[in-house]
């Protein structure tokens, strides 16, 4: 009976090490997926928001409006003390590019702030890559362990069998 004993453990010793093997290998497929879909996504998200227009964004929309009203209402004041106090067309002009210029000056701080928008997108989304490749090693590193110590508990299975002859 210890003859049959030893082979029975044995087997299923090396039943409980494959299937243990088997078990931990589809959780890892699935956490590799897992890891792999929020690697799109952050990708997808990177994809979009670096390349997104600035100056189409509702707070640069807003700024841009707000300049072009008090521009207008600057023009307009400057129009009409050139017209009450007897001002020249070129001192309205004068007005009027000191106002464009406004405006050129606050595109120019949209496009800057843009700039460092987009190297704090860029920042992140490798930040998080790159703990999204650590978590894909980590789980290759558990897949070849898991495989490891299954092949081991085959082994030594083998070797509680052969050694029970």
């Amino acid at each position: 009976m210890g003859l049959i004993g030893s082979i029975v453990g044995g087997g299923l010793s090396a039943a409980g090490a494959i299937f243990g093997g088997i078990s931990a290998s589809k959780a890892m497929k699935k956490a590799k997926r897992n890891v792999e879909a929020q690697r799109k996504k952050n990708q997808d998200w990177y994809d979009q928001r670096y390349n997104e227009d600035a100056t189409q964004r509702a707070d640069a929309q807003r700024i841009l409006t707000q300049t072009e009203e008090s521009i207008k209402q600057r023009n307009r004041a400057a129009a009409g003390s050139a017209a009450v106090m007897g001002g020249t067309d070129e001192s309205v002009a004068a007005a009027k590019a000191a106002n464009n210029e406004a405006l050129a000056d606050a595109t120019a701080q949209i496009a800057a702030n843009a700039d460092a928008r987009k190297d704090s997108i860029e920042a992140t989304y490798l930040q998080n890559d790159n703990a999204y490749v650590e978590q894909l090693n980590a789980i290759e590193q558990g897949k070849a362990q898991a495989v490891s110590q299954a092949v081991q508990g085959v082994a030594n299975a083998g070797a509680s069998i052969a050694g029970a002859f």
